[in-house]
């Protein structure tokens, strides 16, 4: 992909006084009211920052959820307007909805440095529809338009696809730039050696970036769901866990090409249920046919971990296990700490978003214990398989 303008490229003095629309991604966790999570919004604070400096009207959009097209309250944007008055330290224009002429008379108000957060952008089913007059309404609230939303951007919808059209200049947030750059790297050139971690649920989701990945890597340690499909066809018993059966003959054909460099659990933590009492499995790959797998076992956490070193690039993308219950946690936390570890002894350590990101705040490892943590799980495997992201190839090219 070429690289795009970032919002640094241009001028300073082409901001003040203008309205830039600016696509954020703040589908953050949200319990009772309050965001629990939080690390998707400061991500987009240095470029915010930077536009209202430059005297920029600030719009930012986002979604939460899955509102398919209704108004959930307990998914409005409200608290985070909250949280984004507390960073920068000035109220934050909250209209309550995404169009109309509470946000138009709001738009036009805006002064010089002023931030406006529009209402949840699935609260109409027109977003995620690229809609092309909701896109035409969405454009017509700016001059400019910046993706700094890069979790969203392998999505063809109205803010980040459709209303990009109605713009000259369409820009890429410092967040975006940086996303870009760092993956760009394991794409190309990634320091040896290249170790890949991939847990999470489906290969269906991931077998794109898992064929340019497995090319590149010199290690790929699978845990997670897609073990099991992996485990499968190699003929190995994997009980009640979910096997993907149409990606079997892949999974075959990748374990028969690539056999020293594909490492899969060699024993598991397994109970009949998540809420049932766990049976530990010490040694061998089989699972009992009663049971399901829900994380992996001492053995594998030690094999896998005695690859994660100091040296070369570990890209991490899934938990191991059923992390978000404590009896399950052990093997996603053990990669955690190693991977940690990795980056303070000289290793460029990159995590791919999504629920990579819950499981490195709940092993205890900090963010900035991690080269680089993506905003984005689903946006970063289909950049690293190699697609056009909609929303970034839109860009005005650099």
């Amino acid at each position: 992909m070429k690289k795009k303008l970032l919002v640094t490229d241009i001028p300073d003095s082409q901001y003040e006084g203008k309205r830039v629309f600016v696509r954020v991604d703040f589908n953050v966790p949200v319990n009772g009211g309050k965001i629990t999570e939080d690390y998707r919004i400061r991500r987009t604070i240095p470029t915010i920052d930077y536009l209202t400096r430059c005297g920029a009207r600030v719009i930012l959009a986002s979604h939460m959820g899955r509102p398919k097209g209704r108004r959930i309250e307990r998914l409005s944007m409200a608290p985070v307007a909250a949280r984004l008055n507390e960073f920068l330290g000035t109220k934050i224009h909250f209209p309550g909805a995404v169009v109309g002429r509470k946000v138009n008379n709001t738009s036009k108000r805006l002064k010089n440095g002023e931030v406006m957060l529009l209402e949840n952008l699935r609260y109409h089913s027109e977003e995620q529809e690229n809609d092309a007059d909701f896109s035409k309404k969405l454009a017509s609230l700016a001059d400019i338009y910046v993706n700094e939303a890069f979790g969203t951007s392998h999505r063809a919808h109205a803010s980040t696809y459709g209303m990009t059209a109605h713009f000259d200049k369409k820009l890429a947030g410092l967040m975006v730039g940086n996303e870009m750059k760092f993956l760009s790297r394991l794409i190309r050139r990634p320091k040896k050696p290249y170790v890949v971690i991939v847990g999470g649920m489906k290969i269906k989701d991931k077998i794109g970036a898992l064929k340019n990945i497995i090319k590149k890597a010199d290690k790929v340690l699978i845990g997670g769901g897609v073990a099991y499909t992996f485990l499968a066809a190699q003929g190995v018993n994997v009980g009640k866990c979910s096997v993907e059966r149409e990606m079997l003959y892949w999974a075959r054909e990748a374990l028969d090409t690539y056999k020293e460099k594909i490492l899969l659990p060699v024993d598991h933590v397994m109970a009949e249920s998540a809420g049932g009492k766990k049976t530990l499995a010490v040694t061998g790959a089989e699972i009992l046919d009663d049971m399901t797998a829900f994380d992996i076992g001492p053995k594998t956490v030690e094999k896998f971990t005695s690859h994660i070193k100091g040296e070369g690039t570990v890209f991490w993308n899934g938990p191991m296990g059923f992390f978000e219950v404590d009896d399950f946690s052990n093997g996603t936390s053990a990669i955690a700490r190693s991977f940690a570890l990795a980056t303070w002894r000289g290793a460029t350590t990159v995590l791919g978003g999504g629920d990579s990101v819950a499981s490195l705040k709940k092993s205890g490892v900090k963010f900035s214990e991690a080269t680089h943590v993506s905003t984005g799980g689903g946006a970063c495997f289909e950049f690293l398989g190699g697609s056009d992201l909609p929303g970034i190839s839109v860009l005005s090219d650099s």
